[in-house]
């Protein structure tokens, strides 16, 4: 009879521990992300991914994976969606092939700073979250970029000054500006960038100040044009199923502490805007502003990709920049 008792005993201690499990247990997500561990949207995910930790006491740990170490950036949007990470970074239009209103803050001179890129996101978010949701992803935050700039070997005073340069694209955009003005695009990410500049297979690029300085770029090209045509926006977004499976307070968490590295990363890459241009300028490169008449050849272009954009997106499109325009 005592052995019984001890038995049974030790079976309900055991299962006590059992169902205490899951209430202790640490839960463990993969985040990749296209760029470099210096660059301000990994420091931005690194402190997102250590505010969850703390919020959660360590029950929701999200490593981090810069630099397309664990995914190249344009797998990181399908492993997420199927499961293979369970959040990451996107860059949004990365995407426009795959449904264009993803596209939206990549055509060329609708909003060109930071207050129009962010009013054009409000715009845009409400779309771009009910195509996720249909895919099973949930959106968790954006950050735009600093101002998309043009990387060259030599001043440019006119659009035909880039026909036939070797231009790196890595968005539908970017081709398409590149077949406007007779260049030869090829498709790289920026993981790649230093090595395809270094090796010459590119010699032209269009991107911020922040990829200038993550790449070095003047290590191999000496202008940059402020043309001011763009800012791109990453994405961090999550997989539904994994988020559903967190209880409520970790959910709460992940949250609050997406919604905190949003209002941190827009501030940030304000400030980094600055910075880029003057890390370019202390590595002796020409940052300059192109001339009225440069500017109007490229808003016409930017008008015509425009139109083209409106009649991919639809009515959708035709919501997101009239309400951008409201």
């Amino acid at each position: 009879m005592k052995r019984r008792s001890v038995l049974l005993g030790s079976a309900v201690a055991a299962a006590a521990l059992s169902f205490g499990l899951p209430a202790t247990a640490q839960t463990k997500w993969d985040l990749p992300a296209g760029y470099p561990a210096g660059n301000p949207h990994t420091q931005n995910l690194n402190q997102f991914a250590a505010d969850v930790q703390k919020a959660t006491n360590g029950k929701l740990a999200i490593t981090v994976h810069p630099g397309g170490a664990l995914f190249k950036a344009p797998e990181i949007k399908r492993a997420v969606q199927t499961g293979q990470a369970q959040i990451g970074e996107v860059l949004m239009s990365l995407l426009e092939n795959e449904n264009p209103v993803f596209g939206a803050d990549a055509v060329p001179f609708v909003a060109t700073g930071f207050d129009a890129s962010f009013k054009l996101w409000q715009a845009q978010r409400p779309i771009v979250e009910k195509i996720l949701a249909g895919q099973g992803i949930k959106l968790l935050y954006a950050i735009a970029w600093p101002p998309q700039g043009i990387y060259t070997k030599k001043a440019l005073n006119s659009v035909a000054d880039m026909k036939g340069l070797k231009w790196r694209a890595y968005n539908p955009a970017t081709t398409r500006i590149a077949q406007l003005v007779g260049a030869q695009p090829l498709t790289i990410q920026a993981a790649e960038l230093s090595q395809a500049l270094s090796t010459g297979v590119v010699d032209s690029f269009m991107s911020s100040g922040a990829t200038g300085v993550d790449s070095k770029v003047w290590e191999s090209l000496t202008h940059f044009a402020t043309v001011d045509a763009w800012l791109p926006k990453n994405m961090v977004i999550i997989n539904q199923k994994e988020f559903d499976k967190l209880d409520k307070a970790t959910q709460d968490a992940v949250l609050a502490a997406g919604k905190a590295a949003e209002e941190r990363g827009w501030k940030r890459m304000r400030e980094y805007t600055a910075e880029s241009l003057a890390t370019l300028r202390t590595n002796k490169m020409t940052v300059y502003e192109p001339s009225p008449a440069f500017k109007a050849e490229l808003t016409k272009m930017g008008e015509s990709m425009l139109n083209e954009w409106l009649q991919k997106t639809g009515e959708e499109g035709k919501a997101i920049i009239g309400t951008f325009r409201k």
